[in-house]
């Protein structure tokens, strides 16, 4: 499988690996903010964007399509990931660390999660796209669903219109099936640690890493650090993405 990509720079590879229901344009601006001296390399993941759809969405099948990607690179990068990408970073690196050259964690923890994008896939399956002429239209209905007009924003971003009409970009279909892999974080087998950089970066504001996970964390990432961004929730690199750049900065120039 051919991943869908956007990439600026030259130089040492480093990779970005968006969360669920995002894509590689997402990251567009920050691709060319870290692409000085480096070839930063943003993927659509599979069943999202313009990349391929798969009937697996489990986070071993994803580590091993960013490792074909890695492949394409040269064999060896860095690594950023986000969320669901910040799972798969996470899997690549137990499983295949000699592809990764150091690893960024943002907002996730290797751990699994009640959290769940189900009620926001239910919701856009449920928007008949077929008897819709304008965007506003769909977000109207998303809006019975989703009072939130932030997440509705992140969601839209998914839609496109084509020569037949309106679609969704992800599988979403597959997305809703797999949701129970997605939360979860496989089990791999006892000894795997990644021994490499490792910075896990967390918004002050969001719940999704814990004092409670740093055990797991330190277990499998013994070089592990953890930084927390103020000012930032789960979206931390669109929250606070001056911070955000500069801790990416220091941790890639170690």
């Amino acid at each position: 499988m051919r991943l869908h990509r956007i990439e600026a720079g030259t130089g040492p590879a480093l990779v970005i690996l968006h969360g669920l229901m995002g894509a590689a344009r997402n990251w567009a601006g920050m691709v060319q903010t870290l692409s000085e001296g480096r070839r930063v390399v943003a993927l659509d993941l599979p069943n999202h964007g313009a990349s391929p759809w798969s009937e697996t969405m489990d986070y071993p099948f994803l580590a091993a399509q960013v490792a074909e990607a890695i492949g394409d690179l040269g064999g060896r990068a860095a690594v950023l990931g986000h969320s669901m990408g910040g799972k798969a970073a996470m899997v690549l690196a137990l499983t295949r660390p000699e592809l990764v050259e150091r690893l960024v964690v943002a907002d996730i923890a290797p751990v699994a999660y009640t959290h769940t994008f189900a009620p926001y896939v239910r919701a856009m399956r449920a928007v008949p796209l077929g008897q819709v002429s304008r965007r506003a239209e769909v977000e109207a209905q998303l809006a019975a669903r989703i009072p939130d007009p932030r997440v509705r924003a992140f969601l839209m971003q998914n839609l496109e219109n084509g020569e037949t009409g309106y679609r969704w970009r992800p599988n979403l279909a597959v997305l809703n099936a797999a949701m129970d892999d997605i939360l979860a974080f496989p089990a791999l087998r006892e000894a795997s640690r990644y021994e490499g950089p490792t910075l896990f970066l967390a918004g002050a504001d969001s719940d999704y890493v814990l004092p409670d996970h740093l055990p797991q964390i330190h277990r499998l990432f013994p070089a592990a650090r953890l930084e927390s961004i103020p000012g930032a929730g789960h979206w931390l690199h669109a929250d606070q993405p001056a911070a955000f750049t500069a801790a990416l900065r220091r941790f890639l120039a170690e």
